[in-house]
């Protein structure tokens, strides 16, 4: 790397901490290491992380809760550590602004290449200057604003770079793969279920009636389609909305020796 990107891992465990920062080290982060949630803020405040890995678990200050602060102060990307099985615990996470989430035990390879991930999709920049309106909702790629009925409309790092991809071919069927391969990386294209949970979080956004969407449009078993302005629609749409249970998120593997085996199993737009 020409500059050394900061991780910043916050886990109450510091045979955790002590395994991050050593394998991340090695790949040429420079990382920080906190162990409470108080303490994890103190730090991110301090030093403006590149990234963020947050465990859940943790006494005295939960990762929700540290997430829901960091998110009011800033738009860093967040990838939860977790060893619950729940998934509504991990759907609350991404709810609340996670990027990704990382369930223990972990391996090293999935570690790095879960941080790269995230890092390469929050730093790209579409190279686009165009404007897209669907029913009240107003997209502008070139300067990445988002309006409805005239208000701004404030998302996510991933939340945009999923609607930049849509609205980017707007009244073209994108297939689920295809988004989760340009949005997430090649390695998520299996994670269907993860895709959902951020379409969800979209239409909840910007839909009028998220439960009858008219703006993101479902084709069961291919894709998702942004419709086109009201007069390029040619009335050729072959799928249906759905109203889809943001319920799950992606699997993992464990590539290598695992990390946390000893635990319960399981944009702002201007940033």
């Amino acid at each position: 790397m020409g500059t050394e990107q900061m991780v910043l891992a916050i886990d109450d465990e510091p045979g955790i901490l002590r395994v991050i920062k050593l394998e991340l080290s090695a790949q040429g982060f420079r990382v920080l290491t906190a162990g409470s949630g108080p303490e994890g803020l103190r730090m991110a405040e301090e030093h403006r992380p590149d990234l963020v890995l947050l465990d859940i678990v943790m006494p005295e200050m939960n990762g929700l809760e540290v997430m829901r602060e960091l998110r009011e102060r800033s738009n860093v990307p967040i990838i939860m550590l977790t060893a619950k099985r729940s998934e509504t615990d991990k759907v609350m996470g991404l709810e609340m602004g996670a990027d990704d989430y990382l369930p223990k035990p972990f391996s090293l390879d999935e570690l790095s290449a879960r941080v790269r991930a995230v890092l390469r999709r929050s730093s790209a920049t579409p190279n686009v200057e165009s404007v897209v309106r669907v029913e009240d909702v107003e997209i502008d790629l070139g300067r990445r604003l988002v309006k409805r009925d005239g208000d701004l409309v404030n998302l996510t790092r991933t939340e945009w770079m999923l609607l930049q991809c849509l609205a980017a071919n707007a009244g073209k069927v994108m297939l689920n793969a295809e988004l989760l391969s340009k949005v997430w990386g090649p390695e998520y294209v299996g994670d269907l279920q993860y895709l959902r949970v951020w379409v969800s979080r979209l239409r909840g956004k910007l839909e009028r009636e998220p439960s009858e969407p008219k703006i993101i449009r479902t084709f069961q078993g291919v894709g998702y389609m942004l419709s086109g302005d009201e007069s390029e629609k040619n009335g050729n749409e072959a799928g249906s909305s759905d109203s889809e249970a943001a319920a799950g998120g992606p699997s993992t593997a464990a590539a290598s020796a695992p990390v946390g085996a000893g635990e319960a199993a399981p944009l702002d737009l201007s940033a």
